[in-house]
């Protein structure tokens, strides 16, 4: 877990959970040897399986920030899985067959996390990070189904904005900004 003081207003700190799975993403890959993708907004995939999974909270007033605790769990040296994920969940050992460093992921995460946060400070916003975060994005290109308490529908997936959230285009033409919700691929 990351304990931030970030001076950004509170409706931008979202946008660090994607700034994490982007340095974890790119840790993984470092170390492991991989190529992994993030499945929007947070969660790190290799070949279709969830390796990782990141939750920011924070504490916050109106206009301020008193902390951001961004939590990263990686599935790194597990050899079982429960039967209810078995078949979505996956490890870098499983990946690799190689017995993982967990404090040399933590030291490329910290690296990495270094160099995006920095961008995204210097910005205020992920466009400095956009063009990375897409290429990375498991679901860019590909139909998705949205799930968010306003509707259902399916569309095709373009990427995502400089505040994060994913551009869908609907079956009917139209565009969709998507902030949050279930997303499925």
């Amino acid at each position: 877990s990351l304990l931030l003081r970030p001076q950004i207003q509170p409706e931008n700190a979202s946008m660090l959970t994607l700034v994490a799975a982007l340095a974890v993403s790119r840790a993984i890959d470092e170390y492991a040897g991989i190529k992994t993708q993030i499945k929007w907004p947070n969660d790190i995939v290799y070949q279709g399986k969830k390796l990782c999974g990141i939750l920011t909270e924070m504490s916050a007033e109106l206009d301020c920030i008193h902390y951001v605790v961004i939590g990263i769990g990686i599935n790194v040296n597990t050899t079982e899985f429960a039967d209810e994920i078995k078949e979505t969940a996956s490890s870098l050992f499983v990946e690799t067959g190689k017995n993982i460093k967990r404090s040399r992921i933590v030291a490329l995460f910290a690296e990495e996390f270094t160099k995006y946060y920095q961008k995204f400070l210097n910005t205020g916003d992920l466009s400095g990070l956009v063009q990375d975060y897409n290429e990375m994005l498991i679901n860019a290109g590909r139909q998705v189904r949205i799930c968010d308490a306003k509707e259902e529908f399916t569309g095709v997936a373009a990427g995502i904005d400089s505040h994060g959230e994913l551009l869908v285009t609907k079956e009917d033409g139209t565009q969709a900004v998507i902030s949050a919700g279930e997303v499925s691929v």
